[in-house]
C-alpha cells in the first residue's frame, strides 16, 4: 500500500467517522426524547403539545452536540502543540543540554529529515511514568510529537526510535488530521454528560426531586431531564469508544509496520511494546483527558476498556516477532519488578551512548554504532543482524566525507513507479541518510537553525538567489520593506551558505521550524511577508529557488493557520488541467534549453498525466510566477489524481530516465508543495 492508497483509505475512514457520528447523535436524540416524553407525561401536559416538545428537544440536542463539537474543534486549531499542552506537555528546547531530551530531539530531527517533512514541535509529559507517545496536528507543518517521562527513562535509543517512527507514520499518512477531528466530535457527544450532571443536581437540590404543587407534588422535570441527559451522555461515551476503536485499531497495525519499514528492524518497536507489557505502569496515563486522546496514543491509555482503541499488546508483538510467546511478558514483569530497565544504561551496553564531549550545538548528543559495532540484545529482545548506521561526531572528531556521496553533477536513474512507492515511505537507508545529512551540515549552521534569534536570517539567506543581479534586487526589496538589519543578516547568511550542497538546503530549512515556532505570531507574519517579497522581487528567480521559497512559505502559513477543513482533496484532474499543464511546461522549459527536447519532456509528462490527450507546449510568459495561482488547485486534487500528477512531474524532470542531484531536490520540493513528502536521495538513487 503506497502513500496515495493510504490517503484513499483515510478518506474512507473519514466517511465512516461521519456516519458513526450521525448514528451516535441519532441514538442520543432518541434517548433524550424518551426522557422528555416521560417528563411530559409526569406533568400531565396537553397531548397536542407533545409533538412540538419532541421537535424542540431533538433540535436542541443536535444543536448542543454540534455546537460543542464545533467549539472544541476551533479550540484545537492551535495545532498539535495545543493538544500536548492540554495533557501537561512541556516543550523540549531546541538547544537542550539534558542527555535524554537531546537524544529525543536528535531522533525526531533525523526522522523528520528522512520523511521529508518539517521538524515538528517536541514535548515531554513529565507527570506520566508510563510508556506512551502520540503525534497530533492538522498536518506536518503544525505537528507535535510528545512522549512520556516513562518513555524517555525506560526506552533505549532503538526503542525510542521505533516509537517515534510509529508516530511519524501517523504524521505523513494523514492519521493526525483524522484523529484531531475525532477529538472534536467526541467532545460534542460527551458534552451532554456534563450538562446532564448539572441539571440533575440542580433538579434534586432545587426541589428535593419532587415538584410541589396544589395537587400534592409530582416528579421534578428538571431532574428527569438531567438524568436523561446523563443516560444519553453515557450512551455517547459508549458510542465514542466504538468510534475510536473502529477508526484506530487497524491504523495502529499499519503504523507499526511503517515503523519497521522506516528503521528496517523490529527490535526497537517490539522492545518498547514488551516494556509496556512487562512494567507496572504499562502505557496507562493519569491525565483526566486520556480518554479524549486514547485513539491517538502509541499504547492503550487505560488498562481496561470495553472497546479497546488498540489491538491486544501480544498480537502487536506477535506480528513483529512471529515466535513471540506471551508468557515472556510475565517473565519480564518479574525481572523488571526487581530492577526496572534504564534506557540510558541499555544505550551504554548497546554502544549507543555518547562518547567524549558532545558535538557543538548538540550537547549530550548520542551517536549510533557503525556497522562494525556489535549490538547486544536487551532483555526480551532477540539478537538480530545490525544494519549499517551513521554516528554523530563528538567535538574532538572531524566530519569525514561520506563515501558514495553523489556530487552536484552526478546522475541517478529514476523510475516513476519507484518514486511513487517512496512518497511518504522512508526506508532505513533514508533514515541513515538523514543522520548523515545532519553530520554534513556544519555545526555553526546547525546552531543557527536551532536558535530562534538566528533562524530567520538563516532561512532568508537560504532563499536569496545565487544570481548576483537577482540577489541585489531581492536585497533592495527586503531592505526597503522589512528593514536593512534583516536584509543585511540574510545577505551575510547567504554568503556563508554559498558552498552548501543543493541536497542540504531543504533539510537545513526544515530544521529551522522548531525555532521559528517559538517566535510570536506577529513576527512569523513578518517572516511570511519577507519570503513573499523574495519571491516577487523582480520575477527573475529560477524555478528551484522559487519552489523552495514557495514550499517554506506554505509551511509557515500552515503552522500559523492550520487548515481545519473537513476535506481538502476535492478537485478532479479535469478541473486542474490548465494548472497542471503550466507546471509541466515550466519544468520542461527550465530543464531543457533546446525547445525540441523541452517539448518532448512536456509530452512525456502529459502522457503520464492524461493518457491519450495531446496538449500544446506553451510555457507561461511570466515564468514561475504563473504557478502562484496553480498550487492551491493542484494541492486540492484527489489522491488518485495527485498520484498521476506526481508521476507526470517525474516524467518531465527525468524524461531521459536520469536526474541530477539538483533535479532530485527540485522534485522533492515540488512533492512537498503537493503534500506528498519524498524522502531524501541516498547513495546512488532515491530512497
Amino acid at each position: 500500500m503506497n502513500f496515495f492508497e493510504r490517503q484513499r483509505q483515510v478518506r474512507r475512514l473519514s466517511t465512516r467517522l461521519v456516519l458513526l457520528f450521525v448514528l451516535a447523535v441519532i441514538g442520543i436524540v432518541v434517548v433524550v426524547n424518551l426522557a422528555a416524553i416521560v417528563a411530559f407525561n409526569a406533568t400531565a401536559g396537553p397531548p397536542e403539545q407533545l409533538l412540538g416538545l419532541i421537535a424542540v428537544v431533538s433540535v436542541g440536542t443536535v444543536a448542543a452536540i454540534g455546537l460543542a463539537a464545533l467549539v472544541r474543534t476551533l479550540a484545537l486549531r492551535g495545532g498539535g502543540g495545543k493538544v500536548a499542552r492540554e495533557l501537561g506537555g512541556v516543550p523540549v528546547p531546541t538547544n537542550t543540554t539534558d542527555p535524554e531530551l537531546r537524544r529525543l530531539r536528535n531522533v525526531v530531527e533525523e526522522m523528520a529529515l528522512a520523511s521529508g517533512v518539517p521538524v515538528p514541535e517536541v514535548y515531554v509529559l513529565p507527570n506520566e511514568a508510563a510508556i506512551n507517545a502520540f503525534a497530533a496536528g492538522w498536518g506536518p507543518s503544525d505537528a507535535a510529537v510528545a512522549v512520556t517521562r516513562g518513555a524517555l527513562q525506560r526506552l533505549n535509543r532503538d526503542e525510542l526510535q521505533g516509537v517515534i517512527a510509529h508516530e511519524f507514520a501517523h504524521v505523513v499518512n494523514g492519521d493526525m488530521r483524522l484523529n484531531i477531528r475525532l477529538m472534536g466530535l467526541l467532545f460534542g457527544i460527551l458534552f451532554l454528560t456534563v450538562v446532564g450532571r448539572g441539571l440533575a443536581r440542580a433538579g434534586v437540590l432545587g426541589g428535593g426531586g419532587r415538584q410541589r404543587n396544589n395537587s400534592g407534588g409530582g416528579v421534578n422535570p428538571l431532574a428527569l431531564v438531567g438524568v436523561a441527559l446523563l443516560v444519553a451522555g453515557y450512551v455517547g461515551v459508549l458510542a465514542g469508544r466504538l468510534i475510536q476503536a473502529s477508526v484506530s485499531r487497524q491504523r495502529e497495525y499499519l503504523a507499526d509496520a511503517s515503523a519497521v519499514q522506516y528503521t528496517r528492524q523490529t527490535r526497537g518497536i517490539a522492545g518498547a511494546l514488551k516494556k509496556i507489557g512487562g512494567l507496572t505502569d504499562g502505557s496507562e496515563l493519569k491525565s483526566p483527558k486520556r480518554d479524549e486522546v486514547g485513539h491517538m496514543l502509541f499504547g492503550e491509555a487505560a488498562r481496561t476498556s470495553w472497546f479497546a482503541t488498540h489491538p491486544p499488546l501480544a498480537d502487536r508483538i506477535r506480528v513483529l516477532e512471529p515466535s513471540f510467546d506471551p508468557a515472556e511478558l510475565q517473565r519480564l514483569s518479574r525481572q523488571w519488578a526487581a530492577a526496572p530497565p534504564s534506557g540510558r544504561q541499555e544505550d551504554l551496553a548497546l554502544g549507543l551512548a555518547p562518547t567524549g564531549r558532545p558535538a557543538a550545538g548538540a550537547p549530550g548528543q548520542t551517536h549510533q554504532p557503525t556497522s562494525g559495532q556489535a549490538r547486544q540484545p536487551t532483555p526480551g529482545q532477540a539478537r538480530q543482524p545490525t544494519s549499517g548506521q551513521t554516528h554523530q561526531p563528538t567535538s574532538g572528531q572531524a566530519r569525514q566525507p561520506t563515501s558514495g556521496r553523489p556530487g552536484p553533477d552526478a546522475r541517478v536513474r529514476v523510475v516513476p513507479e519507484e518514486v511513487l512507492g517512496r512518497v511518504a515511505a522512508p526506508t532505513e537507508t533514508a533514515y541513515t541518510h538523514a543522520a548523515a545529512i545532519l553530520d554534513r551540515i556544519p555545526d555553526p549552521l546547525l546552531d543557527r537553525a536551532r536558535n530562534r534569534e538566528t533562524a530567520v536570517p538563516l532561512l532568508l539567506g537560504l532563499l536569496l538567489s545565487a544570481e548576483p543581479e537577482v540577489r541585489q534586487h531581492q536585497y533592495a526589496a527586503l531592505a526597503q520593506q522589512h528593514g536593512r538589519d534583516l536584509a543585511d543578516g540574510a545577505l551575510r547568511a547567504a554568503d556563508e551558505l554559498a558552498e552548501l550542497p543543493a541536497e542540504l538546503r531543504l533539510p537545513l530549512a526544515e530544521l529551522t521550524f522548531p525555532a521559528l515556532r517559538e517566535r510570536p505570531g506577529q513576527q512569523l507574519e513578518g517572516l511570511l511577508a519577507a519570503v513573499f517579497t523574495l519571491i516577487h522581487a523582480d520575477g527573475a528567480i529560477n524555478v528551484t529557488e522559487y519552489c523552495l521559497s514557495r514550499l517554506l512559505l506554505a509551511e509557515i502559513q500552515e503552522s500559523l493557520r492550520p487548515d481545519s477543513r473537513w476535506r481538502t482533496d476535492r478537485r478532479k484532474l479535469t478541473d486542474a488541467r490548465s494548472a497542471a499543464a503550466a507546471l509541466l511546461a515550466i519544468l520542461a522549459q527550465v530543464g531543457n534549453p533546446d525547445r525540441t527536447e523541452a517539448e518532448r519532456a512536456f509530452q512525456a509528462g502529459i502522457a503520464a498525466l492524461l493518457p491519450g490527450t495531446s496538449l500544446p507546449y506553451a510555457p507561461p510568459e511570466n515564468g514561475v510566477l504563473a504557478l502562484e495561482t496553480a498550487w492551491p488547485v493542484l494541492d486540492g486534487l484527489r489522491p488518485d489524481d495527485k498520484e498521476r500528477l506526481v508521476a507526470a512531474v517525474v516524467a518531465v524532470i527525468g524524461h531521459d530516465g536520469m536526474m541530477s542531484v539538483p533535479e532530485v531536490e527540485l522534485l522533492r520540493t515540488i512533492c512537498g508543495l503537493l503534500h506528498c513528502p519524498l524522502p531524501p536521495m541516498a547513495g546512488h538513487g532515491l530512497d
